[in-house]
């Protein structure tokens, strides 16, 4: 009897199947969540609400809660959200003693171990799912049933209800599964696609941090050379400075012996004065004749031509002062400016070049309408044919090549261009085309260069242009060549000497410097 009343206990009196979300009315009897909440729902029309067992009536929708004499001990409502979480999920009917669960019914909403599994319906209405707690996300909200298919028009799973009488109805639906297996092998394809950029991601990363770290560790070089040579500087300016005040204070002590003595000699002479002085005032107050006439210090009769020795005696003091000498400024002038230069030469073999390259240009590559000078250093454009004989090296157009070539080492040439007219300086390999416009600086692989064409500013190579961000009021450039680095930078000099760009490339060939010109003129000051 014990038996019977507890699987009665364990029934639901609408659906009369075990209890799935069991809940509980005011009157005490329980029913299933969905089955109670469908039969409301059916009465709410009328405005009354009855207990389908007892028919005990409520004025307001009844509030459902959970009936605590048929709620499994893993999910009491007594219990902490920590204690229903931690030991897993149980069979729903294993009430005496809690037994892991294996399935779970979407359809009874109830978890199965391998006893209960092996009796439940095995119909395709009930559909089994790995363990679970959360049925309401896999039954439609408002039929109650089993989400069973997608719809792709909302991309929203719904039950069989919503194809038939629900807002789903026309739209393109397919078994849950299908669209499942559709969704993950999109994902999967999504995330092969993403597993590449994050490995080219990362491997751009890497070829940054080691940039970063050449960067730095180039800094770092050029730094301690600099410190270096700016220690150097600052030794040799103390030294030099040294030398020249040892100079001037040389010539100061020269001078101050010379006029000491003088001043020493003078005054030995002005105390003879003195008593001289000295005596003939006492003289000059005496009464008595005799005295006056044959005293001790009469005046002697060539006291006159005394006088005239004293002029002599001067000139020749005036003389020993003028041979100790003024200080020679333009000697100490000349001792700053060759050691300042010597200084100098030293800064240029410390970290760039010696000197600035000597270019000159190669008239045997020069275009038939550009002029070039008998000093071989300057470029101009000429509106008349020059008549040069037609060779391979010979530029179609009005371009011309060095005869200097460069292939290791680091260079440097300055150039001087007119403020009209447009131009280009750089460098190229000797086996660039000579004729076409594939020939201009820049328009193939073989060049590099700076160009100004209607007043802008660009660096171009391999017909790919650069454009210099600032306003550019130079005339005059310095060309950098880093050969084995694979360097060219160009800067302009007038004002602050600043940098306008630099090309990175591995050079295979020996450079020629290459000037182009229209309608202006290039000159090469260095």
């Amino acid at each position: 009897m014990a038996a019977t009343d507890l699987k009665y206990g364990q029934n639901c009196s609408i659906c009369m199947g075990v209890y799935t979300d069991p809940v509980t009315l005011r009157c005490g009897h329980n029913f299933c969540r969905g089955c109670i909440e469908l039969e409301l729902d059916s009465q709410q029309e009328s405005g009354m609400y009855t207990c389908p067992e007892c028919r005990k009536r409520f004025h307001e929708r009844p509030t459902l809660q959970r009936p605590i004499n048929l709620c499994h001990p893993v999910e009491c409502p007594s219990m902490s959200h920590e204690d229903h979480e931690a030991p897993g999920i149980f069979c729903t009917y294993c009430i005496n003693s809690p037994v892991p669960a294996v399935k779970s019914c979407l359809l009874c909403e109830a978890s199965l171990c391998d006893n209960h599994l092996r009796v439940h319906s095995k119909s395709p209405e009930h559909v089994l799912s790995e363990p679970t707690t959360s049925y309401g996300k896999r039954k439609c909200s408002t039929h109650k049933k089993i989400l069973e298919y997608y719809c792709s028009k909302d991309a929203v799973c719904i039950c069989v209800s919503c194809i038939a009488f629900g807002e789903h109805k026309g739209h393109y639906v397919e078994p849950i599964n299908a669209a499942f297996e559709k969704k993950r092998d999109r994902l999967i394809h999504f995330l092969e696609k993403l597993t590449v950029k994050k490995k080219r991601t990362e491997k751009r990363v890497k070829n940054l941090q080691k940039r970063r770290a050449d960067v730095q560790e180039k800094a770092a070089g050029v730094t301690k050379q600099v410190n270096v040579l700016f220690r150097d500087i600052r030794e040799q300016l103390d030294l030099l400075e040294k030398r020249v005040l040892s100079e001037i204070s040389n010539w100061e002590e020269q001078v101050s012996h010379t006029v000491s003595n003088l001043i020493q000699q003078l005054e030995i002479k002005k105390d003879e004065l003195s008593r001289k002085m000295f005596d003939v005032e006492e003289l000059c107050h005496m009464n008595d004749p005799v005295t006056v006439l044959q005293g001790r210090a009469p005046i002697r009769d060539d006291f006159y031509d005394r006088q005239e020795g004293d002029d002599e005696e001067r000139e020749r003091e005036d003389k020993k002062v003028h041979e100790a000498g003024d200080l020679d400024e333009g000697l100490i002038s000349a001792a700053l400016h060759a050691g300042l230069a010597d200084i100098m030469t030293g800064v240029k073999r410390g970290i760039y070049v010696s000197e600035s390259l000597d270019i000159l240009l190669d008239l045997n590559t020069a275009g038939n309408y550009v002029a070039v000078s008998g000093d071989l250093k300057s470029v101009s454009w000429s509106d008349l044919n020059q008549c040069r004989l037609e060779t391979l090296e010979r530029f179609q157009y009005c371009q011309v090549m060095s005869t200097r070539s460069f292939s290791s080492g680091r260079h440097y040439w300055e150039v001087e261009t007119s403020e009209s007219g447009d131009w280009m300086i750089g460098v190229c390999y000797p086996s660039i085309d000579r004729k076409g416009v594939q020939s201009y600086i820049g328009n193939n692989g073989k060049s590099w260069g700076l160009c100004k064409f209607n007043q802008e500013y660009s660096a171009i190579h391999s017909s790919d242009v650069s454009q210099i961000p600032h306003y550019v009021s130079s005339h005059s450039f310095r060309i950098y060549l880093d050969y084995e680095a694979g360097q060219l930078s160009f800067y302009e000099l007038q004002g602050p000497i600043r940098h306008l760009h630099t090309f990175s490339a591995v050079f295979s060939e020996p450079l020629h410097a290459v000037f182009y010109v229209w309608g202006d003129w290039v000159r090469i000051t260095s």
